[in-house]
């Protein structure tokens, strides 16, 4: 159980939290997400299905990865990392010798039970992957999409390096 300091802090930093992962999350075209196997070692699972809503929560479609489920009922502890790898984020980064952005985050949190998706959310992800669907691997990747996982996170960790970092702001170079 998370203290009620963290959960203020995650609050008052969520709308920049959300767009450090969403920013992330649009360079690599999906997010990983970590969970325990049932004999405790560590399993990650990449997934292009994360969106996250304005209160501190998210959601995923859980469509083809069956350990990440299994592993999810029977701990629901998850964290999900978000890294931009775009050429030109990292470019910039490089000739300026800084950061432009936070590069990253860790977003802790616990996944709920699979349940039917809502149309407004089968209707994010068919946005999200229109513009690929005249391919034939997208028609086969990512249709069909029908359930889905709710995320209450609990707290965050940014993506940090020990230089480059001196014009991010300090909530989001460090979670103190």
């Amino acid at each position: 159980m998370q203290s009620q300091g963290v959960t203020v802090i995650i609050k008052d930093r969520w709308q920049k939290i959300k767009k450090t992962l969403e920013e992330a999350q649009a360079s690599t075209i999906y997010c990983s997400i970590a969970t325990i196997n049932p004999d405790g070692t560590p399993h990650i699972t990449p997934v292009g299905t994360v969106f996250l809503k304005d209160d501190q929560t998210g959601y995923f479609f859980d469509h083809y990865a069956k350990s990440l489920g299994s592993n999810i009922d029977q701990n629901p502890n998850i964290c999900i990392m978000a890294v931009n790898a775009g050429r030109i984020y990292w470019l910039r980064s490089l000739l300026k010798g800084r950061f432009i952005s936070s590069p990253g985050v860790r977003l802790y949190g616990k996944a709920g039970p699979l349940r039917p998706a809502t149309p407004e959310e089968i209707a994010k992800i068919e946005k999200r992957v229109k513009p690929t669907q005249w391919l034939k691997g997208a028609r086969t990747l990512w249709s069909g999409f029908t359930h889905v996982r709710d995320i209450e996170f609990s707290d965050y960790k940014p993506i940090t390096y020990p230089v480059m970092m001196e014009s991010i702001p300090p909530e989001l170079s460090s979670n103190a």
